[in-house]
């Protein structure tokens, strides 16, 4: 970005340029409030045991091999809706690892049905994915007409999952549960406040017509007054836990006090995926010169123009299993051909879909690499 805008200023014609670059960073600034909003959510449920509690549940029910690879997979399909498809993948994995460390084939079968379903489940919702929230904040896609992919994503889903469920065993699985798990203090209202700021999010867009970022961002004020009650009210809480320990003799409720801890929303800030965002930044820079240049241009003409838009959009499906899906669909918003709804939703399936046909489609892949 930085050097079109020196060859720019250079021939007599800097402001296009800077008007170029306010553009893009605008898109950038609020996809990056979006996610780190929605990253500090996920880190805030993963510190106060949401996740572990249902890792531990699940590991515990002693259900076979087979049960065990449609409950995580289909877990995996419904939690990437709301949650990044790294996070979802990185979950359901270490489960697969705790219930059978031995069995590699189905670990290697379970994990790849995993990343499969946490890249679709990210399909119909515009916060389980990133190329979804950026079709959504484009305005291209209203909020509730991506649920129209709902179907399409679960057959996606179920049918290589039925073919690999074949290769699975129905024997019993035999999980290693090592630890001794309390849900910590205040982890249910995160869940709720989690919930409640994706409807602010969704009405600030749809009602008031604004940025969704917006109504992320009073998200973020709404976990930072939990914080702060559940700071203030921790000295009568311990008093409350001590209190009953001490009358009923309780050692659960005295193991409990080591889990009742301050909640500092600010460490839930510096444990978000900043690679990933920095990322972003360099996709949205470099998209966007492309496009200022022309470049963008042409390919559209090439693709949307001389193609199909039905065959344009499977072409960008099949690019984006080789070339990260992020930047792909971020190139198609840039290139902005003239498309029906239909036509939207068919690119926002096919960058999912494309994501989980080879290894370097998508980042829940990376998942894998600790499976082998």
């Amino acid at each position: 970005m930085a050097n079109y805008w020196w060859i720019y200023t250079q021939h007599g014609i800097p402001t296009e340029a800077e008007e170029a670059f306010n553009h893009n960073l605008l898109e950038y600034a609020q996809l990056l409030l979006f996610l780190l909003v929605a990253m500090t959510y996920i880190n805030a449920m993963e510190e106060r045991g949401i996740f572990d509690s249902l890792r531990i549940w699940m590991i515990s029910k002693g259900l076979s091999l087979r049960s065990l690879f449609w409950v995580t997979g289909i877990m995996a399909f419904v939690i990437s809706s709301f949650a990044n498809n790294l996070t979802t993948a990185m979950l359901m994995c270490a489960i697969v690892l705790k219930v059978a460390p031995k069995d590699l084939k189905f670990i290697n079968i379970a994990c790849i049905n995993i990343v499969i379903a946490s890249n679709l489940g990210g399909v119909f919702s515009p916060f389980g994915d990133i190329t979804t929230l950026m079709i959504w904040q484009a305005e291209l896609v209203k909020f509730e007409q991506f649920f129209v992919l709902f179907i399409p994503s679960f057959v996606n889903f179920l049918v290589p999952a039925i073919l690999m469920s074949f290769f699975i065993s129905n024997e019993k699985s035999t999980p290693i549960i090592d630890e001794d798990f309390i849900l910590k203090r205040g982890a249910k209202r995160i869940v709720f406040f989690f919930v409640l700021t994706i409807v602010t999010s969704v009405l600030t867009h749809s009602v008031v017509n604004m940025p969704p970022v917006l109504g992320m961002m009073m998200g973020l004020g709404y976990l930072k007054f939990l914080g702060f009650y559940l700071r203030k009210s921790l000295p009568r809480s311990l008093n409350k836990k001590r209190t009953k320990a001490q009358i009923s003799n309780d050692e659960k409720a005295l193991k409990r006090l080591g889990n009742i801890v301050p909640f500092d929303i600010f460490d839930k800030i510096a444990r978000a995926e900043w690679d990933t965002l920095l990322f972003f930044y360099g996709v949205v820079m470099c998209v966007g010169g492309l496009g200022f240049m022309g470049y963008l241009s042409l390919v559209s003409e090439l693709l949307y123009n001389n193609w199909d838009p039905t065959y344009a959009n499977i072409a960008v499906g099949l690019l984006s299993a080789i070339v990260d899906n992020i930047p792909v669909v971020f190139a198609v918003l840039s290139m902005n051909p003239t498309m029906d709804l239909q036509q939207w939703l068919l690119v926002t399936m096919t960058g999912g879909v494309g994501g989980s046909l080879l290894s370097v489609g998508s980042a829940a892949w990376g998942c894998l690499n600790g499976t082998n």
